[in-house]
């Protein structure tokens, strides 16, 4: 009773005292959202990928500063026993040419057509079987006016070279500020400038009852390993 005596008791420091509760409140609620915002955002590939695995070169700090490492390894991991389905994967920065003029930064994403590890999620135009064309792209429908790309059949430029806008997702942001392309596996090495024998990722998806801890010993004791 003598606490709340003292508290009303001055009602221009009980206001100011209450203001500043409340703005401490809303300021923790808005950094927890924009906390879990970030980390959504940042393991969106990872989290709809379909792999239980990815192998990587040594040290890759971010799943955007992948190191390429030959492909031949490929091999290697399909006949690692407990591993269902494996494919190559490209995560790699590329220059989009606008329309309009200037150019953008952009995250080419190239995945397996037969696995379909990694493959675009939130389809809201076309499917994943339009990007069976060599030069066929999917961007995010909240990145088209950014990067003048307002219609599926429009033609653009990566890299200098011809790519054409074969459908839409929704939803997909990246963490960066350079947006996902999702495209086939060769195309996103054509675009990115690797090597035919490169790639910067490996997915990997375990066969069921497998414990994945145990595949990815396995798969990590093999000398040479880039991980």
């Amino acid at each position: 009773m003598l606490a709340w005596r003292n508290l009303v008791h001055d009602k221009i420091r009980f206001a100011v005292t209450v203001t500043g509760i409340v703005f401490a409140v809303v300021l923790i609620v808005v950094e927890l959202g924009l906390f879990f915002g970030f980390t959504t955002t940042t393991s969106n590939l990872i989290d709809h990928s379909g792999a239980d695995l990815w192998i990587s070169a040594r040290n890759v700090p971010f799943i955007e500063q992948g190191t390429p490492f030959t492909e031949r390894k490929l091999s290697t991991v399909l006949a690692t026993p407990g591993v269902a389905a494996a494919s190559k994967y490209v995560i790699r920065f590329a220059e989009w040419k606008r329309p309009v003029g200037g150019q953008d930064s952009v995250l080419i994403v190239g995945f397996d057509l037969q696995t379909r590890l990694g493959a675009p999620w939130n389809i809201i135009a076309g499917s994943v079987d339009d990007l069976r064309t060599p030069d066929a792209i999917f961007i995010d429908e909240i990145y088209g006016a950014r990067l003048g790309a307002d219609r599926v059949g429009q033609v653009v430029e990566i890299q200098g070279r011809r790519a054409r806008i074969a459908g839409y997702t929704q939803g997909i942001r990246a963490f960066t500020t350079s947006p996902y392309v999702f495209t086939r596996f060769k195309a996103a090495q054509d675009y990115t400038v690797l090597r035919e024998d490169e790639t910067v990722y490996m997915l990997v998806r375990a066969e069921p009852g497998v414990d994945v801890e145990v595949l990815r010993r396995r798969l990590a004791s093999p000398r040479g390993w880039p991980a």
